[in-house]
């Protein structure tokens, strides 16, 4: 099994540093046309895609393609592409929460992930409305502007702050998280939905959030939300606690001390009474 131990510190230095040019160049995509507009096409009827989108994840591809040329891309819109046999591959959200964006919410960000050999090694979410760039290397540490993240010590479910999604299908499928939303805003201190499940990550790895979990997510929603949360003390695993894939499509992070209580209350029945 390859880790990021078998890179070179200068090698992870490297591949960081593309990440955040690369989120910063499509920040400013994202900050344009939000001040000039933009046209804002339907994939589904709630799931929304704008030029700012495209445009975005454009510049993040070229940046990266233009310095690591025989590495793979995995984006949302344009789906895989590059060299098949490359050990790296770059998991791109170029506007994660964009229904917020849409809709003139402040509330999105660029999420760049890095895997080599199937493992995340690299992590950069930007908010650029709020000029926070969130950073994780594996083995080194996550960072907000360059100020070491730690996960809370809160080890109380009840009086955790908890934020989670909800996926594009909503209205189509009973594994739509509002059963477990239900029972868990009943034992929480406090559950919020904010649309960026990026940014939901970043928050639990600096201590904003206690927990976060979803349903029918994507890798480009987890991929660099994932390293900041290990990287920051936390806790990742899918709804069964020794196991999680990228492409498994559920998500439990936490600070680690509420992790089973909030597996437990997850996987409780329905009381039918």
């Amino acid at each position: 099994m390859h880790t990021s131990h078998a890179l070179s510190s200068e090698e992870r230095a490297r591949y960081l540093a593309t990440a955040i040019q690369a989120a910063e160049a499509a920040g400013t995509v994202l900050l344009d046309h939000a001040r000039s507009g933009f046209r804002i096409d339907h994939k589904a009827a709630i799931n929304l895609v704008t030029d700012a989108d495209r445009q975005a994840e454009e510049t993040i591809v070229r940046t990266i393609l233009s310095a690591h040329p025989t590495h793979r891309i995995l984006a949302e819109e344009r789906g895989r592409d590059g060299a098949m046999e490359s050990p790296y591959q770059w998991i791109i959200d170029p506007l994660d929460g964009t229904t917020n964006f849409a809709h003139g919410f402040p509330f999105y960000s660029v999420s760049i992930g890095l895997e080599y050999h199937g493992e995340c090694i690299v992590g950069v979410v930007l908010d650029p409305t709020r000029r926070e760039l969130f950073t994780a290397v594996s083995g080194e540490g996550a960072y907000l502007n360059g100020e070491r993240l730690r996960v809370s010590a809160n080890k109380s479910l009840d009086h955790s702050l908890l934020v989670t999604g909800f996926a594009y299908d909503i209205r189509d499928t009973t594994n739509n998280n509002l059963d477990h939303f239900s029972r868990i805003s009943l034992r929480a201190q406090g559950v919020r939905r904010t649309g960026s499940a990026a940014l939901d990550l970043c928050y639990v790895a600096s201590g904003r959030f206690d927990g976060y979990w979803e349903v029918k997510l994507s890798p480009w929603d987890m991929a660099a939300g994932i390293v900041m949360v290990r990287e920051a003390g936390g806790l990742i695993s899918s709804f069964q606690k020794d196991t999680f894939s990228l492409y498994g499509e559920e998500l439990v992070a936490t600070n680690g001390h509420i992790h089973n209580q909030l597996l437990d209350v997850i996987h409780q029945r329905p009381d039918r009474s």
